[in-house]
């Protein structure tokens, strides 16, 4: 029994990394995995951590627990959050409440509320949700919260599948502290992987997707405070994530989602405007930012033609002034990539009209894309990659399948062979400075202009320099200049 816990707790059992729970207590074991992973492995705590804004530095000490009762509970309220951190500076402490789900089982709006009144009576910092529901950041939270309500207590929210992508980059990184600490994670990560943890992925859409898209093909128009499109724009908010996460891990990097600073610190106005895109345009829409890539990564799903796009953006190279040119620069970085279903679209300055072609066709010729305007030449080119779903499309499960397949299939085809146009470097200028009526030029082929001519008025056998070395003159001297 643990005898020097922090006083915060009343009870707690410390975490184990082999927990001794019965086996239908699949949350308990998750989080007791998933804690002594964070006292054990340090650069997993520091990964995940730093998302929170709390830095685990070499000589934070880190203390987990499970099955914790709380010293002051104030009447009505619950008081059995699933797990406790403890982060300790030796300056500062930091703690937070742990509530998980495993499963389909979801957040309870309630239980989260009675956490939070929880953590603020007894001076505890933050509470993490932990389930297999999506979220675009770890301060977005799954369920709706009063905003008074998190003034004092911060409120952040992990998925399984977060972790587990965090825990493989970890993983995939050379600068693990010991062997040691890499066999544990290594552990850790099996343990999330396996088929009896719990954990899953993001794997249908909501229930009103198939009858939504049927009626948008049909002509309808569902307003955008209608249940079928709010909900269908939160089960497509949890579908980016886990494609982000997705490509994290195929990738090695972190893929983060792109998204506007309003929608960063407020979740319900993301969902609210990507609602309005959804019941106007008919439209879902994310972006990726791959590291290192090109540009972001545009994902775009019509509901209406049943298509999913992917494109990438690229600024053309200014010192090429003709269209050819131009889609030239691009058609050699596309050498690798097959035609199948992938576009150029070319886009124009001034108010003229984008133009489109197959890639096949702009390999043939690439003026197809030229505009009337022959004068004019393309400030951007966008490589697409449209695939046609067709029946599929409207199926919950299957359009997930295939979207998760897309992605990661048009960065493997086209993302990875774009490179973005860097201006080059500026070349030496002639720069005249007056100097009592005569001109300093300090071009640099002026300079040798002025060391060819001292060269030829030099005196007969000395250099301009008057090292007095002899230099061949006549046809001889010409002789070895062209050697």
């Amino acid at each position: 029994m643990e005898t020097n816990r922090p006083t915060t707790l009343k009870s707690g059992e410390r975490a184990r990394l082999i927990p001794t729970v019965a086996d239908t207590s699949k949350e308990q074991r998750a989080l007791s995995v998933l804690e002594a992973g964070l006292v054990g492995v340090r650069n997993l705590a520091q990964s995940l951590f730093a998302d929170l804004g709390q830095r685990v530095g070499t000589r934070t000490r880190i203390r987990a627990y499970t099955e914790v009762t709380l010293a002051s509970t104030p009447a009505g309220l619950r008081n059995r959050p699933d797990g406790f951190i403890e982060l300790n500076t030796g300056k500062r402490t930091w703690c937070a409440l742990v509530e998980a789900k495993v499963g389909k089982t979801v957040l309870d709006t309630q239980q989260v509320e009675d956490y939070v009144r929880l953590a603020r009576e007894n001076g505890v910092d933050a509470v993490i949700t932990i389930s297999n529901q999506f979220v675009a950041l770890p301060t977005h939270i799954p369920v709706p919260l009063p905003k008074n309500l998190s003034r004092s207590v911060a409120v952040y929210h992990w998925s399984w599948m977060y972790i587990l992508t965090k825990a493989t980059l970890v993983q995939s990184d050379d600068a693990m502290d010991s062997e040691d600490q890499r066999y544990l994670l290594d552990e850790i990560v099996r343990f999330l992987q396996s088929d009896g943890s719990g954990i899953s992925s993001f794997d249908q859409m909501n229930a009103e997707w198939k009858d939504l898209v049927l009626k948008i093909q049909g002509g309808a128009q569902p307003g955008k405070a209608s249940p079928e499109i709010q909900n269908t724009v939160a089960a497509w908010h949890q579908e980016q994530r886990d494609i982000a996460l997705i490509m994290s891990r195929i990738l090695g990097r972190h893929v983060r989602l792109h998204l506007k600073r309003a929608h960063r610190d407020d979740a319900a106005a993301r969902l609210k405007d990507d609602s309005e895109f959804l019941a106007s345009e008919s439209k879902l829409s994310c972006t990726l930012d791959v590291p290192d890539a090109a540009s972001p990564i545009e994902i775009t799903v019509d509901l209406r033609t049943r298509h999913v796009t992917c494109r990438m953006s690229l600024d053309t190279p200014e010192e090429k002034k003709r269209t050819a040119a131009r889609v030239n620069w691009l058609l050699r970085q596309l050498k690798p990539t097959d035609g199948k279903d992938v576009m150029i679209r070319a886009g124009w300055p001034s108010k003229a009209r984008d133009t489109v072609a197959r890639l096949a066709e702009v390999r043939e010729d690439p003026a197809c894309l030229q505009t009337e305007n022959q004068r004019l030449a393309p400030n951007r080119l966008d490589v697409m990659m449209v695939r046609d779903l067709a029946g599929k499309f409207s199926g919950r499960r299957t359009f997930i399948d295939h979207i998760e397949t897309v992605v990661p299939e048009f960065y493997e085809r086209v993302g990875q062979h774009l490179r973005a146009w860097v201006p080059p470097p500026p070349k030496p200028r002639t720069i005249t400075e007056s100097d009592g009526g005569q001109s300093v030029e300090q071009d640099e082929g002026l300079r040798r202009s002025d060391e060819a001519s001292s060269v030829l008025r030099a005196p007969a056998g000395q250099s301009p320099d008057g090292d007095g070395l002899p230099h061949a003159s006549g046809a001889q001297g010409t002789g070895m200049d062209d050697r």
